[in-house]
């Protein structure tokens, strides 16, 4: 109820509201009259109006000075409402009474967090800047996209929630962003550099609608807690004169940048799809400055979930025309509710008592087409005698092309329930995978030996994508498992006399003298620690770039020598003791911190090999067969914006113990597929 301008008269009287601070209480003639002292429009000043009124008003005067604070203005309109005490002798630099105060909420974005940089919902001080960077946080936290400060709806909500707030501009937010990014950056190389075991970096690729690519890199650890971590160090955008011979390039560099080529254990690629002159490049660059461990055998480890999924494609398109028949006898049942009813009734006839309703599956989510599959088998009966009494129904399938199916399914039934304990596991440790994978590789074997030409020569074909994969990568899974002391070389046994038949004890063999050469590095390095010839925190001791070392074997000899004076080393006595009962609680990482102290070497070993990342899909993309897609919003962005944003999202969502990241894709909040 504003009211022109006219000549003000004062009215002396005593004001016991804190709102007459900002008012000046006026007379003409009959009427009262309060005069704002900030932008001097008038309002209804008389006793009977009340201060609410005027109250109102001063949060909305943008004429106002920042200096006074709205929230004392409530807190006095809260505490008017629940008590009967005056409020005279209340003012702007006196406290609110113990008993009268709400206890502010306390927003921490970070666990480090300065506390001139906490966000206190109670606080007296409107701060700016802290609200500038508060707003950039959140930004970046949840992957808002950056123009959403330009947005009409958002400019209001803040105006109205906090009228001191300016509303930066999206270039503004964009700096903000860029200075968290360079603040996180820098807290994550102190992290690195500061571990004393070595790191496995991950490598994916990502694209975008506009045909760009990206190159992502996830560094996987342990940390000095035994806990498993991972951060994402760059996601790069490539441009079109980068070809594939040039990735390596690009990766090294990433590695110099982060100072973390000598602390390398393992490269871990998407599928085996990816040449293996980029890996042996890496290799010929980082061996320049330090040896790598067991020549590199470890080294080059490939994707288990990605390889399972190249060979479900595999299985996928040699039934593809069955699977559309499939798909089409669906579509007919379903599409009228005469044609349904007729159906059920048949399926009711044929005595079938499935619960489950026929459904269409998604083509680029292969669990959704095992869905339809299995689902379909159940209906069998009832299709072939659609077929019988319906003409029209032209997409039946002949009793070859349901046993091909049937068979599938059985496959592709253990492809999705290993590739659940993949997705699953919210600690994906090395260890968990050598199992699976076997019980795939006797799978295989299996199907090869099928009569149906059809099976037979479709199961050859996914076994010898299978055996790349395993070629590659079955010492370094066959490591993992026996540094599990449930299972020890027991599980090695076990499954390589089933894969191997009269050639397993060659195969054991092998593994035997693979982990123990892996062991003796880590022991020639403990060697050369202890003696004061390696940095803290290195693995490995150095070796001269521009001289000649003439004395490069006396530390293989002196560990050697060594071994002949003791007893037993670390690996032989955690071999030769019992194997640790198998129970559903097992943490093998909290296993090996409280055994550091009985196998000091050997656990130093086991950081390094367990945190090996044998697995690169995120869950929500464990069953697509498209490939990793930046949305729109985030591949508009200019190259250096896009990986700060990524990297510190992941940075900051690590560190936020509260933060529930379930509700977005993993660590990139960007996720659209792609066929």
């Amino acid at each position: 109820m504003e009211i022109a301008n006219d000549s003000a008269v004062k009215k002396p009287k005593r004001l016991t509201s804190v709102v007459w601070n900002h008012f000046e209480r006026v007379r003409k003639a009959d009427i009262c009259y309060a005069v704002c002292i900030h932008c001097n429009k008038k309002l209804s000043g008389s006793s009977n109006s009340g201060t609410t009124h005027l109250r109102n008003h001063l949060m909305r005067c943008l004429k106002r000075s920042s200096t006074i604070d709205v929230s004392q203005l409530l807190a006095a309109k809260r505490r008017k409402k629940d008590t009967s005490l005056s409020l005279t002798s209340i003012s702007f630099d006196e406290g609110q009474r113990k008993d009268d105060y709400i206890k502010p909420t306390i927003l921490k974005f970070e666990q480090d967090q300065k506390k001139d940089e906490i966000v206190n919902l109670g606080s007296s001080k409107f701060d700016q800047e802290r609200s500038r960077l508060d707003l950039a946080r959140m930004i970046i936290l949840h992957g808002y996209p950056l123009a959403m400060v330009d947005h009409v709806g958002f400019k209001v909500f803040v105006k109205n929630l906090q009228p001191m707030f300016e509303v930066v501009p999206n270039g503004a937010v964009e700096q903000a962003c860029m200075e968290i990014y360079g603040k996180e950056k820098l807290k994550v190389y102190e992290t690195i550099s500061k571990l004393h075991g070595r790191i496995n970096l991950c490598v994916e690729m990502w694209s975008s609608p506009e045909n760009l690519e990206y190159l992502c890199l996830t560094a996987h650890y342990i940390d000095e807690d035994w806990k498993l971590q991972k951060k994402i160090l760059n996601f790069l955008t490539l441009d079109s004169s980068h070809t594939e011979d040039m990735l390596s390039e690009v990766i090294n560099k990433c590695l110099m940048d982060w100072d973390v080529d000598c602390k390398l254990f393992a490269l871990t690629f998407d599928d085996c799809s990816t040449d293996d002159d980029i890996v042996k490049r890496i290799k010929e660059q980082i061996s320049q400055k330090r040896p790598l461990l067991s020549n590199g055998q470890l080294f080059d480890v490939r994707s288990a979930a990605h390889v399972l999924t190249s060979i479900v494609q595999d299985a996928m398109e040699a039934l593809r025309e069955v699977t559309q028949k499939v798909r089409g006898s669906i579509k007919y049942v379903r599409s009228s509710q005469v044609i349904q009813g007729k159906f059920n009734e048949i399926a009711q006839q044929d005595g079938i008592n499935s619960k489950k309703n026929l459904l269409l599956d998604c083509p680029i989510r292969w669990n959704s087409s095992y869905l339809m599959l299995e689902t379909a088998l159940e209906y069998r009966g009832a299709f072939s005698l659609l077929q019988e009494q319906d003409p029209s129904y032209t997409s039946a399938l002949t009793d070859t092309e349901w046993e091909w199916v049937s068979s599938v399914t059985r496959y592709l039934k253990l492809f999705v329930e290993i590739t659940n304990v993949f997705s699953s596991n919210k600690c994906p440790t090395a260890n968990m995978y050598f199992p699976e994978i076997c019980d795939v590789h006797i799978q295989l074997i299996e199907w090869c030996k099928s009569p149906d030409n059809f099976l037979s020569s479709m199961a050859l074909k996914m076994k010898a994508k299978f055996d790349k994969y395993w070629s590659k990568c079955s010492l370094a899974l066959a490591v993992a498992v026996i540094l599990d002391p449930r299972f020890k070389m027991k599980l090695v046994e076990y499954y390589y006399s089933q894969i191997y038949g009269s050639t397993a004890l060659d195969r054991i063999k092998e593994v035997s003298d693979g982990i123990k050469e892996l062991f003796n590095a880590y022991s020639i390095c403990s060697t050369m620690v202890d003696q004061g010839s390696a940095l803290p925190g290195s693995s490995l001791p150095s070796t001269s770039n521009d001289t000649r070392d003439r004395l490069r074997g006396f530390d293989k000899f002196l560990h050697e020598t060594s071994l002949s004076q003791n007893a037993i080393s670390d690996l032989d006595k955690y071999l030769e003791e019992p194997v640790f009962p198998r129970n559903c609680d097992f943490n093998i990482l909290n296993w090996w911190k409280v055994h550091m102290p009985r196998y000091p070497i050997l656990s130093m070993m086991a950081r390094d090999v367990l945190g090996t990342p044998m697995s690169t899909v995120a869950p929500e993309l464990a069953f697509s067969t498209g490939g990793r897609v930046l949305d729109n919003c985030r591949s508009s962005l200019n190259a250096d914006t896009l990986q700060a944003l990524i990297c510190t999202q992941d940075w900051m969502r690590m560190e936020s113990r509260d933060f529930n990241p379930s509700s977005s894709l993993s660590a990139l909040p960007l996720l659209i597929e792609s066929n």
